[in-house]
């Protein structure tokens, strides 16, 4: 038996009197406190569910946390892996669901998918893989749930799509009073236009019919242009070549050449082989390599030159490599994710009509670097028109362009972010562009109410089928309150 001291004994004795003599603090008293990807929201909440049960019991345990929030005039905010930057899938004091993976049926016939709420994009691409088909549009990396890709009306990268929710057929919501509807372009058809890009705000997505395509074999061309010249060429590559099924674009941001050149990667259907197509892994090697690369350049000059070269040159002199559409589109977000905890990464998404892409690169070159912020990366997609969602971020064909920041973890440097992103958006809403939501709440609100002309609509149809406003999270009372 070790040996008490005198010293520890005294020691002991005394913190045990003094936790004696202060107010004792209830396990029913304390909070749990959530964040999201952004790591800057922490958020007391009053009870986290992580709704693990499935079908009618879960259907029933919903309806009880539902009626037990709405009785304490609590509000009620859910998600699956909480990638939005803004606490949209947090609500203050409130109760906070997180949603679980469950099931994903495909019916080859319909060319469907029915797929619960939490499910996560790597499930779907495991269970469509094998009979030969792969999701229509997801978002660029397979970590992401569904019903949280609608709820933020995610986009992707296949082409010539839409965002995610213009590939939705139908989905299941359950009101604030506990009410089951079905939701699609025909039935409830109000309540469909607000939940894709509602986020959250409506109802719990309980699950979802979505379109799914063939699983393809796909083969990259590269080519480098000057910025100037690239929604041009970029619209021609996706718009004219009837096999390109996935495009993206790169700009380099090394101050040396700061958006000066871009990069267009078009992947191009192949002949089908005889056989089944490889099965859809992610990771491996290259995908660490990759990372490395990738996170080198937080502060180096060098090592953002250094990417740029292995993007536009080395990457295309060893790219004879073929991939599967699902295999493109099954990787994590931690393929590049950062480690240091003085650091978050911080995106940013703007969506710029293709005619005035270069007025926004001007933008860009202008605001950027008199900023403190270390940008990383530009990628640059093309989303179809959404003339679905109420509040549309492409009510036409636009140029998605993708930024990630690596923000220090300092006020200051907070206050900066929030400085420039005002000033990025006052730019592009001169453009005739708009912004995305799911990301920090740095907007003004006659910025948001420019961005999404409809707003209105939104928040007076909110209080009609919400009467309570049970359904509330940070966004809300940043925006909408």
């Amino acid at each position: 038996m070790a040996k008490i001291s005198r010293r520890s004994l005294l020691a002991g004795g005394g913190a045990a009197a003094l936790s004696l003599s202060l107010p004792q603090v209830s396990r029913a008293q304390q909070r749990f406190v959530l964040n999201d990807a952004s790591q800057l929201n922490p958020t007391p909440v009053f009870r986290h569910w992580v709704a693990e049960e499935k079908d009618d019991t879960f259907i029933a345990r919903l309806r009880s946390e539902l009626k037990a929030a709405q009785a304490a005039r609590r509000p009620v905010a859910f998600g699956a892996a909480r990638h939005s930057m803004g606490g949209q899938s947090l609500a203050r004091d409130g109760t906070v669901i997180t949603l679980t993976p469950s099931s994903c049926d495909p019916d080859v016939d319909k060319r469907i998918y029915r797929v619960g709420s939490g499910t996560r994009w790597r499930n779907v691409i495991a269970a469509l893989d094998p009979i030969g088909f792969s999701p229509a549009v997801m978002q660029s990396n397979n970590d992401f749930g569904v019903a949280s890709t609608l709820s933020v009306n995610a986009h992707g990268w296949p082409t010539p799509f839409g965002p995610f929710g213009t590939t939705v057929r139908s989905f299941r919501l359950m009101l604030a009073d506990g009410t089951i509807l079905t939701c699609s372009r025909e039935e409830n058809s109000e309540l469909f236009a607000l939940t894709m890009g509602g986020y959250g705000l409506f109802g719990v997505i309980l699950d979802l019919e979505v379109e799914m395509v063939q699983n393809v074999l796909l083969k990259p061309s590269f080519q480098v242009v000057p910025t100037e010249n690239f929604a041009q060429q970029f619209l021609r590559l996706i718009t004219q070549n009837h096999r390109a099924r996935m495009a993206y674009g790169r700009v380099t941001v090394a101050r040396s050449n700061f958006l000066q050149e871009a990069l267009i990667v078009v992947f191009h259907e192949q002949p089908r082989p005889e056989g089944k197509l490889p099965g859809a892994e992610s990771g491996g090697k290259m995908a660490g390599l990759a990372r490395e690369i990738y996170r080198a350049q937080t502060g180096w000059e060098t090592g953002k030159r250094a990417r740029w070269f292995a993007e536009t040159v080395a990457g295309p002199s060893i790219a004879s490599t073929m991939f599967t559409r699902n295999s493109l589109l099954n990787e994590p977000v931690s393929n590049l994710a950062g480690r240091s905890i003085k650091r978050t990464d911080i995106l940013h998404e703007y969506f710029v009509p293709p005619e005035r892409l270069n007025d926004f690169i001007k933008a860009c070159r202008e605001v950027i670097p008199r900023s403190q912020q270390e940008l990383l990366n530009i990628t640059l997609r093309y989303v179809e028109a959404d003339q679905l969602s109420v509040l549309a971020y492409a009510p036409t064909a636009r140029i998605a362009a993708v930024m990630s920041f690596s923000q220090e973890m300092l006020p200051g440097v907070e206050a900066d972010m929030m400085r420039m992103t005002e000033e990025l958006i006052d730019r592009v809403l001169a453009i005739g562009g708009s912004f995305y939501l799911p990301y920090r709440l740095h907007a003004r609100r006659d910025q948001v109410e420019k961005s999404y002309p409809r707003i209105q609509r939104f928040i007076s149809q909110k209080r009609h089928y919400d009467q309570d406003l049970l359904f509330r999270n940070l966004m809300w009372d940043a925006y909408f309150a």
